[in-house]
């Protein structure tokens, strides 16, 4: 896979990964796969491996600080600790993963049900800390039930197994569908525009956009880290600000 050209609507978290133990004896976070977005990791510290499942069969790539992947849609993944793991998450199609888009590898007969699917992938929203972080593992502990099965299946009998999960998939989040163009319309297709429209300008010699320059400084969103799919995550709110000084 060529590095995909991000449209405008990209956006970057902070990830720890989670370090409690799974069923196989690894410690990690939640297998799952994201239906419409592409995805980056930029290893900022620690040691970890992905595990990804596409139609070539199960793969595990090795991370280190100063590593940089890419993975598109339908691209099971599960990032794996062994020490200290961090990334910046660099993430397409912001609103989307946040609105479903991402898709847990629960087992069978939970994906073939929309209602117990919803129920196992919900996290109490006014949890304690304590209960979102039990409510976290155990949706991760099915989803490597399912994840387990996949990979088995898969190396049984070959791409068919995915295609099967990436039905499942595309049927759990098809009423969705509407709302996340809603999303995209308002977020990608706005910021894509806002380019055609300063090429435009400057075809005509005219500054455009630059009439608008600004600096926006990020600041966290208070409070701990949430509880993500792979690991507590750190994601920022943006101000604009004046120019800063040296």
């Amino acid at each position: 896979m060529s590095t995909p050209r991000f449209p405008g609507g990209t956006a970057v978290s902070g990830l720890r990964v989670y370090d409690w133990e799974a069923a196989d004896g690894l410690h990690g976070g939640t297998p799952h796969m994201h239906t419409a977005s592409t995805e980056a990791y930029v290893v900022a510290a620690g040691r970890g491996q992905v595990h990804t499942v596409t139609g070539e069969g199960a793969q595990v790539t090795d991370l280190s600080a100063g590593t940089v992947l890419w993975f598109g849609p339908g691209t099971v993944h599960r990032l794996v600790n062994h020490g200290g793991l961090e990334l910046t998450v660099v993430m397409q199609n912001a609103g989307l993963p946040e609105a479903g888009d991402a898709v847990f590898t629960f087992p069978r007969a939970v994906l073939a049900d929309r209602e117990a699917y919803d129920d196992a992938a919900r996290l109490a929203p006014d949890a304690s800390e304590e209960e979102l972080g039990r409510q976290a593992r155990a949706r991760r502990d099915l989803a490597m039930e399912g994840y387990l099965e996949l990979v088995a299946s898969v190396a049984e009998h070959g791409p068919e197994s995915l295609r099967e999960f990436h039905r499942h998939a595309a049927e759990l989040v098809r009423p969705r569908v509407d709302a996340w163009r809603r999303i995209w319309r308002e977020n990608v297709e706005r910021e894509t525009e806002l380019t055609r429209d300063q090429l435009a300008a400057l075809e005509r010699g005219e500054p455009g956009a630059m009439h608008d320059a600004a600096l926006v400084r990020t600041e966290p969103h208070p409070g701990p880290r949430r509880f993500g799919m792979c690991g507590r995550l750190r994601t920022w709110q943006p101000r604009t600000t004046g120019p800063e000084r040296p």
